[in-house]
């Protein structure tokens, strides 16, 4: 176990083999859909394409996925009340088309976002890292996004240690003890990280990396039969949105 539960999703997905490329094409195919189409039917479409596709051939378990995306439906709670609530002289309001609005707004948003955690629970970063730089993703977008991600796992480990700790010596017990610890937690933990992270680039400059560090992919070659589904995946959701509306 790695600490993220998307992370174990996606190296135990059965689309683990699967090329890259080929899940790339399919999850931005769907995420253009979710942002072309109209939100009725498109978005729900892509949407129960994107959970079905996980769910089903990926074999992603349930529970990780409606994990993974209640956090981003918060989000996006939040995101429609403040677009639908206007204000008239001061005095707040609901916005003439408030539900067609946030119907809108939250259809797109979690289809994408659907289409998108297919992607997350089915490929690890250490796949889709060299495939952005194959796609010719600049060095520095490539590796910020490796940089982020390695820090999630300091920061796990720091956390953990510390939360177990303060567990042992009862921090935890009370509601004022847990409001005590909780602010210890979060100061012990940044300022662990950062100074892990610290040594960690004094040791990389010190041996000369001045670049990044570059390892050599598994390859797995791209198939003809699943890019092929992709296409008639997508074009099927684009003729029964046509047809619909």
């Amino acid at each position: 176990m790695t600490g993220l539960a998307v992370d174990d999703a996606a190296w135990r997905s059965a689309w683990r083999v699967r090329s890259p490329a080929d899940k790339l094409a399919l999850c931005v195919g769907l995420v253009l859909c979710a942002l072309v189409l109209p939100p009725w039917p498109g978005a729900v479409l892509v949407g129960a394409v994107a959970v079905g596709l996980a769910l089903g051939p990926a074999r992603v378990p349930a529970g990780t996925f409606l994990r993974a995306i209640r956090w981003p439906m918060a989000f996006l709670a939040v995101g429609a009340l403040t677009a639908v609530v206007t204000l008239d002289g001061g005095i707040p309001g609901w916005a003439p088309d408030a539900a067609a609005r946030a119907g809108e707004l939250v259809g797109r948003a979690l289809a994408g976002t659907s289409a998108v955690l297919l992607l997350a629970t089915t490929t690890p970063m250490s796949d889709l890292l060299p495939e952005l730089r194959r796609l010719r993703v600049p060095d520095a977008v490539v590796e910020i996004a490796s940089v982020t991600y390695r820090m999630l796992f300091l920061l796990l480990a720091a956390l953990g240690s510390v939360r177990e700790a303060q567990t042992a010596r009862m921090g935890w017990s009370t509601a004022g003890r847990s409001y005590r610890s909780a602010g210890m937690l979060a100061a012990a933990v940044l300022t662990r990280s950062w100074d892990r992270a610290h040594r960690m680039h004094e040791g990389l400059a010190g041996r000369g990396m001045e670049t990044g560090l570059r390892v050599l992919p598994e390859a797995r070659p791209s198939s003809p039969a699943f890019l092929a589904s992709t296409a008639v995946l997508l074009a099927a959701v684009v003729a029964v949105t046509g047809a619909v509306r």
